[in-house]
């Protein structure tokens, strides 16, 4: 029997300065885990005696789960209460934490990897929820700006951490970090929101739309991590996958949109905000969450760089995004969002553009640019697209419509990771072939290379053609890499279209009160 809703006043002084740590403490932790293990993959792969393409799955199974659990944190939260359900994510965070620091194999760190990930489903969207309500109505865009920080910084400190951490101790270390800051967080939200828990009842859950939805899903991004290895759909292991995630899906759809407690409301993709913002919001995140990865792993295992060096590169990102989050707040209910959005994806366009034009002498200079104006996009990046999605949306369809918009976010940044893994792998190979066509004897000008070779270092023909192949493998990769970067700009503008069908009618501050009284 369903109970009424409890109102819980604001709250103030110290509570309020505590509670506020204690959930950014869990928000830091959890989007921490997103990036930290990014540099760390080669370290990974090399102690568990995988490539680095299976490494990869490190990232993306976190993803995968944590997307299919955040539709659930609304039936959750009325079947258990806020409080209790955002108190087990961090516990059982922990848990999975020391679990993947242990993990003797690939597998078994996977599946701790993946009950990670599925835990930490509900801690973003419940954290926006505790902290909405702790505040007063009036100071709710303060309440966002701070929750966005927090998210902004996490991404960064992930990859100097992940970098030094598997440089300098070992890799288990990234996520036996979290088990001091997870016990923290933990001990303070139950000391200050133990008594404001929301009222609890006994929702249905769509049993049948949630085993379609892990079904498709869970089909999909085995299908897309394991296509390179068994050369696509040439594999028959490849076709059933690929069938299963079309067949699932399409099941999924039609159910969805009957069934009388859907687990995700399609329904809401008849909005033009809902489907221009979310659609821009994710694909614009599978960009550049995908491009997160790659960054690294390419300054890695081509460039010479060590963990803590790319990590280092990445850092940048953090200062204009810090710095410039709370204008976006103050800017947003005075100025049309889409605006503020179309500014973003062109700074990640022009971010992605001079990273394009990189070649194998790369300099420090050239590698810190790009990522200190990427910042900038970062900055616009979230707020006003989420404010556009949300936008004329009744109070109550609010709760659904942002699992979702979340839920198809989150899983495009999981599968953006194992496109641009393929595709790198996809573009080397191609430039690879295309410049072993110039080293051929009756090529005058490779011959004179290879004497040149010779001569200069004293190496015999066999060596010096080793050598040149060494070359052309280095080469062939830049190429693979620039081509990914260009393609990243060319889709940050088309998506500008995207965002300019939409007509935006809320304040993103009025979204944030009304999320916080939905939830």
């Amino acid at each position: 029997m369903s109970q009424p809703q409890a109102v819980h006043p604001p709250l103030s002084g110290a509570k309020l300065v505590i509670g506020t740590i204690a959930v950014s403490l869990a928000v830091f932790m959890n989007v921490l885990d997103t990036s930290i293990a990014n540099v760390s993959i080669p370290s990974i792969s090399g102690d568990l005696g995988v490539s680095s393409d299976q490494g990869t799955w490190v990232i993306t199974s976190f993803a995968v789960a944590n997307a299919i659990a955040v539709p659930l944190t609304g039936w959750l939260s009325e079947r258990i209460g806020q409080v209790r359900l955002f108190m087990a994510s961090i516990v059982l965070f922990v848990i999975s934490s020391w679990m993947c620091g242990l993990s003797p194999s690939l597998p078994i760190l996977l599946a701790s990897r993946v009950i990670q990930g599925a835990v930490a489903g509900p801690m973003i969207p419940l954290s926006q929820t505790l902290l909405l309500a702790s505040y007063p109505r009036s100071k709710a865009p303060i309440a966002l700006s701070m929750w966005s920080m927090t998210t902004l910084i996490a991404p960064v400190a992930g990859p100097i951490l992940g970098g030094w951490i598997s440089d300098n101790i070992s890799w288990p270390w990234i996520f036996y970090v979290n088990i001091p800051v997870g016990i923290a967080a933990a001990a303070a939200t139950w000391v200050i929101f133990r008594t404001r828990d929301s009222a609890i009842r006994k929702a249905p859950i769509d049993g049948v739309g949630l085993a379609l939805l892990i079904t498709w899903v869970g089909s999909l991004q085995v299908m897309l991590d394991k296509g390179k290895d068994l050369d696509w759909f040439s594999s028959t292991t490849i076709v059933v996958l690929a069938l299963t995630a079309v067949i699932a899906f399409a099941f999924f759809v039609v159910w969805e949109l009957t069934a009388e407690h859907p687990v995700v409301d399609l329904s809401l993709f008849s909005r033009r905000n809902f489907t221009g913002g979310t659609v821009a919001l994710a694909v614009g995140y599978g960009l550049y969450f995908g491009n997160l990865v790659l960054l690294p792993l390419w300054l890695q295992t081509d460039i010479g760089y060590t963990a803590t060096e790319a990590g280092l590169v990445m850092a940048p990102v953090g200062l204009f995004a810090v710095l410039l989050s709370p204008l976006t707040g103050r800017l947003l209910p005075r100025t049309d969002p889409r605006y503020i959005a179309t500014t973003a994806f062109l700074v990640f366009a022009l971010c992605f553009w001079m990273r394009s034009r990189y070649t194998t002498g790369v300099d420090i200079d050239s590698l810190l640019v790009p990522t200190l104006i990427q910042g900038i996009g970062m900055a616009g990046l979230f707020i006003p697209l989420v404010s556009i999605t949300l936008s004329g949306l009744p109070g109550h369809r609010i709760p659904a419509a942002s699992g979702l918009s979340n839920f198809v976010r989150i899983m495009c940044g999981g599968i953006g990771t194992s496109i641009f893994e393929t595709a790198w792998d996809h573009r080397t190979i191609f430039h690879h072939a295309q410049l072993n066509e110039q080293g051929s004897i009756y090529n005058p000008t490779f011959t004179q290379s290879i004497q040149q070779m010779q001569a200069v270092t004293g190496i015999d023909q066999a060596q010096a053609h080793g050598l040149f192949n060494e070359m052309v493998t280095q080469q062939a990769a830049q190429l693979g890499v620039n081509d990914l970067f260009y393609i990243s700009a060319g889709i940050f503008v088309l998506l500008i279209g995207l965002i300019w069908i939409t007509r935006p009618e809320r304040t993103v501050a009025d979204a944030g009160a009304a999320a916080s009284a939905a939830h």
